[in-house]
């Protein structure tokens, strides 16, 4: 059974009671959260025209060393809600135009998020991402069954010591193969509405890092061999952009080259993983980060 006392929501299952003290996601058990707006910087078939209803959750399961959200997910900002307020976010952000209620990085805060979405059920007519960094029980991809509609997890690394170094979870590529195959067992396909915005599906995120091309060739083969290519969009990533965390890994210290890249890119597409989406090297700005100043909440 999942809970927050002790804790089990996600692959580390630290087993704290966050009543009392911090889980390894540096959150108590109670519901945080940094920003609730429009967002037009998602894969176009979730942003569209009117934008993704983005909700950014206080804290992360993972801690990556470059994440680009370090504000929130290892710094703590972020207002402490209710369940009730949450519910009401959903609904007016709906009232906004929003495509879909976008959940960013909400495992730690499982059991509010599926309380805050029981409240609304009759009146939310979009449907909701899982935003993640992939790194999640298949228990709790099973829990959100009635819930998500769509999935977009990341695909970090295949590698376990790149996996330890950069984000402390030496498991990662064990446990997000998994939690990935869950999630498009569930969704079973795409479906999108008049206008392509996507309606139902699984969208596998990769940002390439720098030094790490080749970890991503054996990401690639094994996304190739052993998932259903019709079953989901794969999404290749340029937009790693360092932080001052980064810098205590020199490797990380720059942004990724073309060569990089592109030779990710040539290497889904040998593979026949043409299915999703590629960015510009523009992307690699700052800018694309949001503002983490409490709109919305």
């Amino acid at each position: 059974m999942l809970s927050t006392n002790p804790c089990n929501l996600c692959p580390r299952e630290c087993n704290v009671n966050r009543t009392e003290q911090l889980g390894f996601c540096k959150c108590s058990d109670e519901l945080k959260v940094a920003r609730a707006a429009l967002h037009f910087w998602e894969e176009p078939c979730l942003s569209g025209s009117n934008g993704s209803g983005t909700v950014f959750f206080s804290g992360c399961t993972l801690q990556c060393c470059y994440c680009q959200n370090y504000q929130i997910s290892s710094e703590g900002f972020g207002k402490e809600i209710s369940v009730e307020r949450l519910s009401e976010i959903f609904l007016e952000l709906q009232e906004k135009g929003a495509h879909n209620i976008n959940l960013v990085t909400a495992t730690q805060y499982l059991i509010q998020v599926i309380k805050a979405l029981d409240l609304v059920k009759p009146k939310l007519h979009i449907p909701v991402v899982y935003n993640s960094g992939g790194y999640e029980r298949v228990e709790t991809i099973q829990a959100l069954r009635d819930y998500v509609d769509i999935f977009l997890p990341d695909l970090k690394y295949y590698c376990s010591e790149l996996s330890l170094n950069y984000s402390i979870a030496q498991d990662y590529f064990e446990v997000a193969s998994a939690a990935i195959k869950e999630m498009i067992a569930q969704t079973n396909g795409i479906t999108y509405d008049e206008d392509g915005i996507m309606q139902k599906g699984v969208i596998i995120r990769h940002l390439v890092l720098p030094g790490a091309r080749k970890d991503s060739f054996e990401l690639l083969n094994w996304i190739n061999d052993n998932l259903p290519k019709d079953k989901f969009l794969l999404s290749l990533m340029s937009q790693y952009t360092p932080t001052y965390k980064s810098f205590k890994h020199k490797e990380l210290a720059r942004r990724i080259t073309t060569l990089e890249y592109d030779s990710v890119v040539k290497e889904a597409i040998k593979l026949g993983l043409t299915n999703g989406f590629i960015q510009e090297r523009s992307s690699a700005k700052e800018e694309y980060t949001p503002p983490f100043d409490l709109e919305g909440i």
